[in-house]
């Protein structure tokens, strides 16, 4: 049964493991960036919370674009488990801390993916991954601004008050 399903796709089978693990890597910088949201609310950070809720759904879509292009070319997309994220930061400052290092890790597994796809000859993953390889470039940079910010205005005074409607602009057009 096996080989008859293969026969419908031409999505090799280890590329296809390697985008249900993209999938779920998507699925949980989504639930990651929501808990970091949570903790800005609670914490009187509403700017940067809106932001944060914004990554959530954009990583959300990412996942469900990988999702449905495997499903596309007669794949088997899982819908993956998603471990309870960490719920709690020690400092404003650490939650963007553990956003840029989630969109590095994202960056590079989508490089390996795409390093994977290339070795497979599998070209028509690797050209549908450009958009994610180009995606990477721009939530790198955001991620990194926010970060950025912590050390341009500082945290004394209303430092913490100006980041927080700072980050609220980040990808928008206000910047």
């Amino acid at each position: 049964m096996k080989d008859l399903v293969r026969l419908r796709t031409s999505l090799k089978e280890e590329i296809e493991t390697a985008l249900n693990s993209q999938i779920k890597m998507e699925a949980e910088a989504s639930a990651k960036y929501l808990a970091m949201a949570s903790w800005c609310e609670r914490n009187g950070y509403l700017k940067s919370a809106e932001y944060l809720y914004k990554q959530s759904d954009e990583e959300r879509g990412h996942m469900l674009k990988i999702f449905h292009y495997v499903a596309s070319v007669g794949g088997t997309a899982v819908s993956p488990e998603v471990p309870s994220p960490q719920l709690e930061w020690g400092t404003f400052q650490s939650v963007f801390e553990t956003a840029l290092q989630s969109e590095i890790n994202v960056t590079h597994a989508i490089n390996k993916l795409v390093t994977k796809c290339r070795n497979a000859e599998d070209y028509a993953t690797e050209n549908f991954l450009q958009w994610f390889v180009k995606e990477q470039i721009e939530e790198e940079a955001n991620a990194r601004r926010a970060l950025e910010l912590f050390d341009v205005i500082g945290e004394d005074g209303t430092g913490r008050f100006t980041i927080d409607k700072e980050i609220g602009k980040i990808g928008s057009t206000e910047e």
